[in-house]
């Protein structure tokens, strides 16, 4: 999974009382990696519902945080001169 989390990492962090993907996230940060949480929360989702004995349909999905304010891709391309 992302940021080499394994299989092992999240079902002991379920153990410890970690008991929603939302919660998972933010102790083993999973979804932060490349995928964005396309593949790894789901296999995540997959795992939790299988500890816990509950649907993966009853689980909820991690938040989807846009950022704060859109910003205009031309501000990050700005180069000092003077440097």
């Amino acid at each position: 999974m992302c940021e080499r989390v394994t299989v092992e990492d999240v079902e002991r962090a379920i153990d410890m009382g970690f008991r929603d993907v939302e919660s998972l996230k933010r102790y083993l940060r999973i979804g932060m990696g490349p995928c964005q949480g396309r593949y790894c929360v789901p296999i995540v989702l997959g795992i939790l519902s299988r500890k816990l004995g509950v649907p993966v349909e009853k689980l909820s999905y991690v938040a989807i945080r846009p950022p704060l304010e859109p910003v205009p891709v031309r501000l990050f391309l700005r180069v000092k001169k003077d440097v």
